[in-house]
């Protein structure tokens, strides 16, 4: 800038001129009449045109002085008189500027035609029709020839073009002459015309631009930029005005999808922060939220600005006064904003605090904008108490899950921590397959929410054993049920016992050798003693029973006792329908040391789980031998279980949790995103040759998520030291049943490789395994014993 003058004087509104408000009340362009120009006072002629939306008018003006300058060029001889007039007469332009301007006391005006003086023009002007050919009349004596055009396509104005030439001045230059000066004419209204064109279109393209840009953003088109170059300075202020406007409805947009889709609470407040500091043109912006546990705010969300505390005590009584406080609290000057967020229930959550300019007041301190920022703060308040609730079910839901976990564990120490190891144990080998970079799981991943999911179903793998009998899970013994029958046969060898001494003394009261009893006696007891020691033995389970131990407990198990009492009385209900079929014998009764009866055996009754392939009620696609009843007491049936000390009903029944844990979870109404909770928790018994149980399930239907549920199970059964009923495996003991359960196609072997290869099952040994039980390793080694022929 080279100068700048102060003139308090100067009272120039554009909006009361004439030009606007002929241009604002139509679409077209515009030719005003001429006027005395406010700020040079010349007269001249504006030509102005509005915007498309009407929110701005363009003028320029062109004053008679230059006019005059451009008709004195065009003359054709120098007689030649030419000169524009409006449809009132009065002269827009004349060569000579003092016959066009007339002043009269401090005013001034454009001359009529009759005021300039010049005859030819003067009978021209009232007497000749309007034509572009040149037509004779005569002034005084002398011929002239004159024409007079409208310029009818000049922004709607009545403006006219009058040229007269003297006879004698047309005819001495010849028709070359005449023609030559018709064609400059002929290319002065080509001028006009033109220039009122390009004015216009200069004027209307960036305007039709903005318009063409508008109807995007009215057509919820918000991806591209606002925005025109013009040399006009209204149109480049709305082009700015327009172009914040859609960069704000952008960073609005961009705010609604953080609220409806982001789910962390603490990634939704950056976000939403960020874009409204941007654009709202605030220099920082700042969220607490409040933690009612300890009565203070939090700091969750922060967008530029200084460091701020990250925890403030607050009131939470004294609402009304907590924006005061924070600010306070902040260093914040009153400019700024500070905005309560309530819930529903109008219980604090947090504070909003926008860090305004400390400058002059802008638009942003107005009351317009305080209201649209509190209102937006609801919508965040709303977010942040549904996120708020997300996240508490949420944890609800875990710890629920947990607690389950854990009363299963508690419940019987035969499972101990089971539970709560394996899907620890699980998520560390998922965790591998996921950043493996190489190898068959490189292209493997998941999302948080499958992650999520895989943790639910690792927690629930085992939950269906909250059904399973405890006597069953806890049996330590063959002929346990809910207590070791062992004392029902060790009683009945006591009573053969009696029976020996009987029988001894008996015959000596007969007369009887005594000697000859005493060895008889001695026989008899030695022969219990060895008999009920077999049995005994043979209850615990501890080694394979042979085909002669079965044929000796059979033996044994002839032997005969007799029964005085009757064994019908005293029982429950049940046992007594068991008895329904089962003659009452006459007492006393002979019966065999150890027996088989029918009342042994439970039917299933109504209780009948659906897990026959064929069975109409199994949806759940079961395919497992249901055992003939729901369990069998049978005393030689039990003792001559071959190993172990469940007989087949009741490892059916222990097999069985992982059909009620498929049951269970199948019959909660599970989100879209934990639908495969049931399958990944339920199918960890299935094997890679399709063997397992409960559905039978091989390679082609097992995920990932399921083949890792199967080797974590395996391995944490393996070296769970806190079974009573056995010791824990060692590290190298447990690796050598995992390959060989690998090679025989009951676990995944490339998970298992994975298993080895990256050390989770030392890391897992390292947390929970006894320091005896973790020895050496030969990795290599057995990595090459599994792809060995089994």
């Amino acid at each position: 800038m080279l100068q700048a003058q102060a003139k308090p004087e100067y009272r120039y509104d554009p909006r009361t001129r004439p030009w606007f408000v002929e241009a604002s009340a139509q679409p077209t362009t515009v030719l005003t009449h001429p006027y005395v120009f406010f700020t040079t006072r010349e007269i001249g002629l504006t030509m102005a045109q509005r915007s498309v939306d009407g929110g701005a008018v363009i003028g320029m003006d062109v004053s008679v002085d230059d006019l005059a300058s451009e008709t004195q060029g065009l003359r054709m001889t120098p007689g030649t008189e030419i000169v524009v007039v409006d449809d009132q007469g009065s002269v827009v332009a004349y060569p000579d500027l003092q016959r066009v301007i007339v002043h009269e006391g401090q005013a001034v005006r454009l001359s009529r035609i009759g005021e300039l003086g010049i005859p030819s023009l003067q009978h021209l002007y009232a007497d000749l029709p309007q034509g572009t050919r040149p037509q004779p009349y005569q002034v005084d004596g002398q011929t002239w020839y004159g024409m007079r055009v409208q310029l009818t396509n000049l922004a709607g104005q009545d403006l006219q073009v009058l040229i007269a030439v003297p006879g004698h001045e047309l005819l001495a230059g010849a028709r070359k002459v005449l023609l030559e000066q018709l064609l400059w004419t002929a290319a002065l209204i080509t001028v006009l015309l033109v220039l009122g064109g390009v004015l216009g279109r200069r004027i209307g393209r960036p305007l039709r631009l903005l318009a063409e840009q508008l109807q995007g953003v009215a057509g919820f088109d918000f991806s591209r930029e606002v925005g025109v170059r013009s040399r006009v300075s209204e149109v480049r202020e709305l082009s700015r005005v327009l172009s914040r406007m859609s960069g704000t409805i952008r960073s609005f947009q961009a705010i609604t999808l953080t609220l409806s889709r982001e789910r962390d609470l603490e990634r939704m407040l950056d976000g939403v922060l960020t874009h409204l500091v941007e654009a709202a043109g605030v220099n920082a912006g700042v969220v607490y939220l409040f933690d009612a546990e300890h009565a203070l705010l939090r700091l969750a969300a922060a967008c530029r600005g200084e460091q701020y505390p990250g925890e403030l005590a607050v009131d939470e009584t004294a609402q009304q006064h907590l924006a005061t406080a924070v600010t306070q609290a902040l260093g914040l000057h009153e400019g700024s904003m500070a905005l309560v967020l309530n819930d529903r229930s109008q219980a604090l959550l947090g504070i909003l605090v926008l860090q305004l300019g400390d400058g002059p007041v802008h638009e942003q301190t107005g009351q317009p904008f305080r209201s649209f920022v509190a209102e937006l703060s609801g919508v965040v308040a709303v977010a942040i108490e549904t996120r708020q609730l997300v996240e508490a079910q949420q944890r609800l839901l875990d710890a629920m899950i947990k607690l389950l976990a854990d009363a299963i564990d508690a419940k019987s120490p035969y499972t101990g921590g089971h539970c709560e190891r394996v899907p620890q144990l699980a998520q560390m080998l998922l965790d591998q397959a996921v950043a493996a970079e190489t190898g068959p799981y490189a292209s493997f991943s998941m999302t948080e929410a499958e992650r999520y999911e895989f943790h639910v179903a690792a927690w629930l793998h085992d939950c269906g054993k909250v059904t399973s009998p405890e006597y069953v899970v806890d049996k330590a013994t063959k002929l346990e049920t809910l207590y070791n029958r062992i004392h029902e046969v060790r009683m009945r060898f006591e009573v053969l016992w009696r029976d020996a001494e009987l029988a001894y003394w008996q015959g000596l009261a007969s007369g009887g050798d005594q000697q000859a009893l005493q060895a008889t006696l001695a026989r008899s007891q030695a022969q219990l003693q060895d008999d009920f020691a077999f049995v005994a033995q043979a209850n615990i389970g501890g080694e394979f029973m042979q085909d002669a131990d079965i044929e000796r407990l059979q033996q044994i198990g002839q032997r005969r006792w007799q029964r005085h009492f009757d064994n019908r009385l005293g029982i429950s209900r049940d046992e007594v329908e068991r008895f329904a079929d089962v003659p009452a014998p006459a007492l006393p009764v002979d019966e065999p040391l150890l027996a088989d009866r029918p009342e042994h055996c439970v039917p299933w009754g109504p209780r009948k789980p659906p897990v026959a392939k064929g069975d109409p009620r199994n949806r759940w696609g079961f395919d497992m031998r249901l055992p003939a009843c729901a369990s069998n007491h049978g005393e030689l049936y039990n003792l001559a279980i071959r190993r172990g000390t469940l007989n087949d009903e009741e490892r059916f029944k222990i097999n069985e949790h992982i059909v009620q844990t498929i049951i269970m979870l199948s019959s909660l109404p599970f989100p879209r995103q934990l639908k495969r909770v049931p399958d990944i928790a339920g199918n960890h018994h299935e094997k890679m040759d399709g063997s397992g149980y409960p559905r039978r399930l091989g390679e082609q239907d097992l995920g990932i998520a399921e083949r890792v549920m199967a080797i974590a199970d395996i391995f944490e059964a393996l070296t769970a030291a806190d079974r009573p009923y056995k010791a824990p495996k060692t590290l190298s003991e447990s690796v050598k049943i995992l390959v060989g359960m690998a090679r025989g196609g009951h676990i995944d072997g490339q998970l298992l490789e994975l298993f080895l290869s990256s050390g989770v099952y030392r890391q897992y040994a390292e947390r929970f395994l006894r320091a005896e039980q973790i020895d050496e390793v030969d990795v290599a080694y057995w990595l090459g014993q599994m792809h060995c022929p089994a």
